[in-house]
């Protein structure tokens, strides 16, 4: 990316998170209810919007209307993780037929730390972390000098809170803030550059497999817990394999939120079930687009 299109960009970025902040209570609101065939007013009513308002503002932010926003993320679902079985899922991932999305072809240095280091929660690394936009709201950034570590998401609690989340797994890491750093990796993450930086995985080794196997489920697909946590190697173990999702310190690029219930329903995601509906919702725009399927929103 050259230097003169990156302000560009990086504004962009903050308009889609100030717009993201906007829309959250509506998405939040729509992550329960998106099966009730909801009205633009409904929605409307729960950003505190007028519905005028809310279509401009949430069409800037997704890229497409409420409505096509919201089919898609209902066709999405009505599909099902498991609808064409595991087997074509694994047939996809392997030939690599998930689309352009470099999310697949992230290359994970899990080697960047130590098992050791690990154990020690993070002693003796260095991590620098920022925060900069997303379209998912203001992100915070951890990095190592091996690739990225942490990418999660500031709340009405507000940074100190975030920071505070991250830095409990692995409190003996040597911190120093870095803001420029975090933006450029925001705008590498975000900005649609296809250079997102390798991935560090530091955790316990059944986390990291079940890290590892939310990376196997394509763009625009969900699969159930039981699935991750066969591919992770621990078939049955749905608890184990739950509590490993909601540990993931890399959202959105360790896609977690693409795991949902076996009966298709959105459940807990450690960012908000707004922000996972969001990125359901954005992935199954630009893989599925929408079908007139009777939705009312509009």
């Amino acid at each position: 990316m050259d230097v003169e299109t990156r302000p560009r960009l990086l504004e962009l970025l903050h308009e889609r998170s100030g717009d993201f902040a906007r829309m959250q209570a509506a998405l939040d609101w729509l992550a329960h209810n998106w099966r009730a065939r909801p009205t633009l007013e409904a929605a409307a009513a729960a950003a505190e919007l007028s519905p005028d308002h809310f279509q401009r503002v949430f069409t800037r932010w997704a890229g497409v209307s409420p409505k096509t926003f919201t089919q898609a993320l209902a066709h999405a679902h009505a599909r099902g993780s498991l609808e064409a079985g595991a087997s074509v899922l694994d047939a996809t991932y392997d030939a690599g037929l998930s689309g352009p999305s470099r999310l697949h072809d992230l290359f994970i240095a899990h080697e960047g730390v130590t098992p050791g280091q690990a154990r020690r929660r993070g002693e003796g690394v260095e991590i620098a972390y920022g925060y900069a936009p997303s379209p998912f709201g203001r992100a915070l950034i951890a990095m190592t000098p091996k690739g990225l570590c942490g990418l999660g998401f500031v709340d009405g609690e507000g940074d100190a809170a975030a920071l505070e989340d991250l830095r409990r797994r692995w409190p003996a890491a040597s911190w120093m803030r870095d803001d420029a750093l975090a933006e450029r990796v925001a705008l590498d993450v975000f900005g649609e550059s296809g250079n997102a930086p390798p991935l560090v995985l530091i955790g316990p080794p059944f986390q990291v497999q079940v890290w590892k196997a939310l990376l196997r489920i394509p763009v625009g697909r969900t699969v159930s817990y039981g699935q991750v946590a066969a591919w992770a190697g621990k078939p049955g173990a749905y608890r184990a394999t739950g509590g490993a999702i909601g540990a993931n310190p890399i959202s959105y690029l360790i896609p977690c939120h693409r795991a949902i219930a076996a009966d298709g329903r959105l459940t807990g995601y450690h960012w908000g079930l707004g922000r996972k509906a969001a990125m359901l919702g954005r992935e199954a725009v630009g893989a599925h687009g929408a079908k007139d399927d009777g939705f009312s929103l509009t």
